[in-house]
């Protein structure tokens, strides 16, 4: 269970640097998020408690004062501690000059974990882009100032962490990943997969289980359905649309699949999503003077 307030962007103004949603949630013991693919990179900070982060295969654990960087196109898995269930905030954000800026303040590929002692700096400047609610004009541009204020916070007091990995992960795994992530929206199976790794179908059935948890099937599902999540939040494009960009040439496989992991329809999913928006926006006016 979490208890969130939430801020989605949908219309941006902005190219070099944009804010895509922002939150703030507390969780219940056990609560976890994924496995997941998002289209852009996000950026949490845990305020108290604990939990651990896994992307392609590695566990992190983590604590009050850590956070962690989701970076585009790869598979996460978040989950909040049994006994100190964590808080955190998180911001969303992208554009064409995110990966440079992140690299500015020494985050990136293999550098996903860091440590900030300005937490209540960083919450301040979260609730402050959840009040900005009314997507104006005016508070396009002030939300776009309180994005590079959280960057400004985390680079003025922020430690590069290297966790400790409990698995190191198989090339074998990441090579057959980078490939569903590259061409997911083809009609690949998993043979494809298997022939681009050069390995047989079962050992890579094997090395899936071991390193990630799931079969490559399951991951390429998941994948290929979290895409589509993704593009009928952000999207205006018809569901047709949206089945052809994440490798279904049939939309009615498609809607089936995707209710059976949703336990909705894609229609009904991106309805719900928008209603959601509007009873976020009525909560967060009512209860941000709480926290």
């Amino acid at each position: 269970m979490e208890d969130s307030y939430v801020l989605q962007i949908k219309e941006r103004q902005f190219s070099e640097l944009y804010l895509c949603f922002c939150g703030y949630a507390k969780c219940g013991a056990g609560h976890s998020f994924g496995p997941a693919v998002r289209p852009n990179y996000i950026i949490h900070y845990i305020l108290e408690g604990r939990g651990s982060y896994t992307v392609d295969g590695v566990r992190y654990e983590l604590e009050a004062g850590q956070g962690f960087l989701i970076e585009p196109r790869r598979q996460t898995f978040y989950q909040a501690d049994e006994n100190e269930p964590w808080s955190y905030l998180w911001v969303g954000f992208d554009g064409k000059r995110a990966e440079e800026y992140l690299k500015g303040m020494g985050l990136g590929e293999n550098r996903l974990i860091y440590r900030c002692s300005h937490g209540s700096q960083l919450k301040e400047t979260v609730l402050k882009m959840l009040r900005h609610n009314t997507y104006t004009a005016s508070d396009q541009f002030i939300l776009e100032g309180l994005l590079y204020s959280f960057f400004g916070v985390l680079s003025e007091d922020m430690d590069i962490l290297s966790a400790s990995e409990k698995n190191t992960g198989s090339l074998y795994v990441k090579k057959a990943v980078e490939f569903i992530q590259n061409n997911y929206c083809n009609p690949i199976h998993i043979t494809d997969i298997a022939d681009y790794v050069c390995i047989n179908r079962s050992y890579l059935y094997t090395l899936f289980q071991k390193e990630l948890g799931v079969s490559p099937q399951d991951y390429l599902s998941n994948y290929r359905l979290t895409q589509a999540s993704e593009l009928l939040v952000i999207t205006d494009i018809s569901i047709e649309s949206v089945a052809f960009s994440c490798g279904y040439s049939d939309p009615l496989v498609f809607s089936k699949a995707f209710k059976a992991k949703y336990g909705t329809t894609p229609s009904r999913y991106r309805r719900r999503d928008q209603e959601e928006q509007r009873e976020n926006l009525k909560r967060n006016e009512a209860k941000l003077r709480e926290l």
